[in-house]
């Protein structure tokens, strides 16, 4: 391992000095090349690939021979980097051996050197067997897409008194079940700003303000890859789309005006060779 790889307790030293910790998504060999030589701390695997290159309307079709294959992929072109993969849906709600089974094959077979599952107390028996098989497990608070049937859409969590304490509550519990970070999604700044400070493990924000202790973006969605809605909390960095398109129309026209390929993109062969061929097939 590099010595320049995040680890558990490299990511607790970085909270513990207050410097901001980097997560992306990636969900392929070329975006985790990306991801790791711009200086991403860690890569997320997410099941949002659902969406975002599968082309589902939800993560909930997403399966895990889907983040199997993805994270082998993105581990081919991210060594350095700290991957951290999504558990999808159903793959450990149904029992808590089931979860720890799949949580190794990430590991084992895709190659991620942590793991990541949706909500709080209702999956603390999950975390603790995880953690327990030596597999280390961020959390995900807040707003959880997988739940998305259940909260009438993707909506901010939070905002009121009950489920305000609820998340609070929930982040303690995850920290106490053994979790080493926990992304908190859509959740009021205050809110999570108070929740960072309360724990001694690092917080990832995602539409929860610039209180957590590190951020995550979907890599499409800050590059501008994609033209699909974008939430209030992305920021776009670039505009490779339009980029993209019009490198395409470019080279379309190109084709049909017979301007590509041109001489420097073909090769060459000696003409006693050529002119062999021709006699030999009778066009000598």
């Amino acid at each position: 391992m590099s010595s320049n790889k995040a680890t558990t307790v490299k990511l607790l030293e970085m909270k513990a000095n207050n410097r901001k910790i980097v997560m992306l998504t990636a969900y392929d060999y070329p975006t985790a090349r990306v991801a790791e030589d711009g200086g991403t701390d860690i890569i997320l695997v997410g099941d949002s690939l659902g969406m975002v290159v599968l082309g589902y309307d939800t993560t909930l079709p997403v399966t895990m021979d889907d983040m199997i294959h993805h994270t082998k992929a993105v581990a081919r072109g991210a060594k350095e980097t700290m991957i951290v993969t999504d558990l999808p849906f159903l793959s450990y709600h149904i029992s808590t051996p089931e979860a720890v089974r799949n949580a190794g094959r990430l590991i084992q077979e895709g190659g991620a050197d942590a793991v990541k599952l949706e909500g709080g107390r209702e999956v603390i028996e999950q975390v603790q067997a995880i953690v327990r098989a030596g597999i280390p497990v961020v959390g995900h608070l807040g707003l959880q897409p997988q739940m998305v049937n259940q909260l009438g859409g993707y909506k901010v969590q939070g905002k009121d008194f009950d489920t305000a304490k609820r998340i609070y509550e929930d982040a303690l519990m995850l920290q106490e079940a053994g979790c080493f970070a926990i992304v908190l999604e859509c959740v009021p700044t205050p809110l999570a700003t108070l929740i960072s400070e309360a724990l001694k493990i690092p917080t990832i924000g995602i539409g929860a303000g610039d209180g957590c202790d590190g951020q995550v973006l979907v890599i499409h969605d800050m590059l501008g890859i994609t033209d699909r809605y974008l939430p209030k909390f992305a920021k776009k960095y670039a505009e490779l789309q339009v980029d993209m398109v019009q490198a395409v129309t470019t080279y379309a026209t190109e084709v049909r005006d017979s301007q590509f390929p041109g001489t420097p993109h073909g090769f060459k062969m000696s003409e006693e060779v050529l002119e062999k061929l021709k006699e030999e097939i009778g066009l000598a």
